[in-house]
């Protein structure tokens, strides 16, 4: 199965139809995770619920996130369509998930368990249309930008993709969605994702030369199976917690911050090595530095994906806010760590070509505990400007450090291949601080799951160094 070239060289401006699908995938993840879910979870279950049911909630969309995008790569990678391999697959994610994006405004006037299950529902449907969207727009950079040119056109994939939806979030729809105009605000987001969707129409695709071959489902199929043993570790990892709160309801908060950081400990490390142990293929099964490059990005990403999502009720709870404040703050504070993500992130870049790229790996996750130490301890609110600073950083030099680590330790004729397993971290990352840190929140509060989140930074940091590099 081969692609055909390009006919013609890319201008400056074919670089923005290619990438700016990105902002949108973003901007609809700031929308819905860290606004609007968590705000309505907490209005249809109560406070002394919300983290357990949003944590469930996260739970399953992520993991159907993991199955949708690895599927519709799988076609999107075959297909043969006259006018696109990839954009019909963003054309119809989109236009569909905007329909389900548009329709929570409906499920906001819900009541109860009532609201909480179609809100479930409509989730579940935005996580599978949202990856059919993404798994495409995967695709473009390789199809159509010649390899000399990829340097350029992944600079700009991260500007769209990081800092400039969060400034949008942070300065337009959070006003909006605390200031009770939802619809609104899931109207903006809406056009915002048509307008990128309309203009990733014009890329320029290549067709196939040949007809691929007969599909292979061996390697989707492993992912079936590993996303399987994992959710099922978590499930199991969650009861255990559920259990252990019912048991001893009058522990200490520390008690049960030991349960929850036990609990999630076991879930990253024993999770990720049970879960590719059932891989189908054994020099996956038996490569042990992967295994520990996979640890160390999801500890990481249980610490950076849910911190965003549970700022909404951290900031209820620590600075005794209202609502519409804490919603304001939480809409602020990932806008000022997509900033410093920028700053630093050539910087990184620039470390990562020459210094030990485990060191520096674990020194982002040591910077990441001490941005929670600083959101945990901090007394006021200037000190959570410096902490999402700090934060901003760490994920700016572990993202970095730990991509190129990953690329230089795994087999390079398999790279791809291998880098698309990583795929489990990022989606096991919100599921496991979601659905065990929710419970234990509810318990005995937010500020408590925060310092949770600082411990799997430095458990990212352990495990970065167990990595062993073979030289060549």
């Amino acid at each position: 199965m081969t692609v055909q070239t390009a006919s013609r060289s890319l201008r400056w401006f074919d670089y923005l139809p290619i990438n700016i699908n990105w902002f949108a995938i973003t901007l609809r993840s700031q929308v819905l995770a860290g606004l609007v879910v968590p705000l309505l979870v907490q209005e249809f279950v109560g406070e002394s619920q919300k983290g357990a049911y949003f944590g469930t909630l996260r739970l399953w969309g992520l993991m159907v996130a993991l199955l949708a995008q690895a599927l519709f790569g799988l076609l999107s990678d075959r297909s043969r369509l006259r006018w696109g391999r990839r954009r019909p697959f963003i054309l119809i994610g989109t236009v569909l998930e905007v329909l389900v994006i548009l329709g929570l405004a409906w499920v906001a006037g819900l009541e109860g368990l009532t609201g909480y299950a179609v809100l479930f529902s409509a989730y579940l449907a935005s996580m599978v249309l949202a990856n059919m969207s993404h798994a495409a727009t995967q695709g473009l950079i390789p199809d159509v930008v010649p390899p000399e040119k990829r340097g350029i056109a992944s600079g700009l994939k991260m500007l769209l993709e990081i800092p400039l939806p969060l400034v949008l979030v942070g300065l337009v729809v959070t006003p909006m969605v605390s200031g009770g105009h939802l619809l609104t605000a899931l109207l903006v987001t809406a056009a915002a994702m048509l307008t990128c969707m309309g203009l990733t129409l014009f890329v320029q695709e290549p067709p196939l030369e040949t007809a691929p071959p007969p599909l292979d489902w061996k390697p989707f199929l492993s992912l079936v199976l590993m996303t399987a043993i994992f959710t099922a570790t978590v499930l199991g990892l969650g009861e255990i917690v559920r259990l252990s709160i019912a048991a001893w309801p009058q522990a200490s908060h520390l008690a049960f911050g030991a349960i929850g950081v036990t609990a999630m400990i076991v879930a990253v490390v024993v999770g990720i090595f049970l879960a590719l142990s059932v891989h189908l293929d054994s020099s996956v099964r038996q490569n042990k530095p992967f295994l520990w490059f996979i640890v160390s990005r999801l500890a990481a990403l249980v610490a950076i994906n849910n911190i965003s999502s549970f700022l909404l009720y951290f900031f209820q709870e620590k600075f005794d806010m209202p609502v519409k404040q804490a919603l304001s703050l939480a809409g602020q504070m990932p806008m000022v760590l997509g900033g410093f993500i920028i700053l630093f992130g050539l910087v990184a870049g620039w470390l990562a070509d020459r210094f030990d790229r485990r060191l520096l790996t674990a020194t982002g996750g040591l910077i990441g505990a001490l941005g929670v130490a600083v959101m945990v301890f901090g007394p006021n609110l200037p000190l959570m400007y410096v902490a999402a600073a700090l934060i901003g950083l760490a994920y700016a030099l572990f993202n970095v450090s730990s991509w190129a680590l990953g690329t230089s330790i795994l087999p390079q004729a398999r790279a791809g291949e291998f880098l698309g397993l990583q795929n489990l971290a990022g989606a096991g990352a919100g599921a496991i601080g979601a659905y065990i840190g929710g419970r234990i929140a509810d318990q005995s509060g937010y500020l408590l799951l925060m310092g949770m989140f600082g411990v799997m930074f430095l458990l990212s940091a352990g495990a970065a160094m167990l990595i062993r590099i073979e030289k060549q």
